[in-house]
């Protein structure tokens, strides 16, 4: 069983290295968006306590959304700077953005990265007026394990009280292939990382879903084989049988990396997870846009 573990972790960490050297890519076209960057501004006293802020250029007429951006990594790699594509989409949408670092395993565990999240998106809530944001329109997104960090996040809020912080208005969840449902747990450094076996309930947001739980969307690709998609059928299931509005998108023939690098310029014809953002933030504004687009064709 610890060589089977021992592979499968191997594989997984292969993988995330694959996919870190392709972020690097879809980063270059990045650099040259239409937004302001302000980088590593502290959130908090460790090294990892830091965060970038993405700010749109474009002219408003009133604050925009306000989104904070997980990364992932399987909790124990990953960098913000890796997707700087990402903060460039969603400030193309007019929403500020903010892509915090974290602590990871195994210097914490669940708790000790989860509290840094809370840092994070109270840090985003306190500052949103002086950032051109409106704090009324906060969404919690991530990718993989940053998806399950902004769920768990979204539906348990006793991580901001552990940091002695306001648990702040969250408007919604966006979350990008993550497990948010995944017991049993089969890896030995993810028994430890959320451990001891009787807290394992504790990091499954599933669990934590309640009446008054925000909207989420939930985009997973139905080829996924790191994070099965039954990840996301089983929290869109949860959320709606509580009279939650849940929008669960499934891309086909889209894998575990595809739902965010389609938010770089180089992937966004490989799936609509820009436009399905842009329908769950701005709905308005894009019925707007419908309405105009119909009216010229008319």
């Amino acid at each position: 069983m610890q060589a089977t573990n021992g592979l499968a972790r191997l594989q997984a960490l292969a993988i995330d290295f694959l996919v870190s050297l392709a972020l690097l890519a879809v980063n270059v076209p990045a650099t040259f968006g239409s937004y302001r960057r302000r980088a590593d501004l502290a959130y908090g006293p460790d090294r990892r306590h830091r965060l970038d802020v993405y700010l749109p250029t474009r002219a408003r007429a009133k604050p925009g959304p306000l989104i904070v951006f997980w990364h992932g990594g399987r909790w124990t790699m990953g960098d913000k700077v890796e997707y700087r594509f990402v903060g460039a989409a969603l400030a193309e949408l007019g929403c500020v953005t903010v892509i915090p670092n974290y602590r990871r395993y195994p210097v914490v565990k669940l708790r000790g990265f989860m509290e840094d999240a809370a840092r994070a998106a109270a840090w985003a809530d306190e500052h949103a007026r002086e950032l051109g944001a409106d704090a009324g329109r906060l969404y919690t997104m991530g990718h993989s394990a940053g998806a399950h960090i902004a769920a768990l996040l979204t539906l348990d809020s006793r991580y901001f009280a552990a940091v002695g912080r306001h648990a702040p208005r969250i408007a919604g969840l966006i979350g990008l292939s993550g497990p948010y449902d995944f017991l049993p747990l089969r890896e030995d450094d993810v028994k430890e990382m959320f451990g001891p076996p009787e807290r394992y309930g504790d990091s499954q947001p599933v669990n934590f879903v309640r009446e008054d739980s925000p909207p989420a969307l939930l985009i997973h690709g139905s080829r996924d084989r790191m994070v099965s998609p039954d990840n996301s059928s089983s929290l869109a299931a949860a959320l709606h049988a509580r009279g939650v509005a849940t929008t669960l998108r499934l891309y086909a023939h889209s894998g575990h990396a595809n739902t965010v690098a389609a938010l770089s310029l180089p992937g966004r014809r490989r799936a609509p997870t820009l436009q399905d953002i842009a329908a769950f933030v701005n709905p308005a504004r894009l019925q707007a846009a419908s309405d105009a687009a119909t009216a010229g064709i008319a």
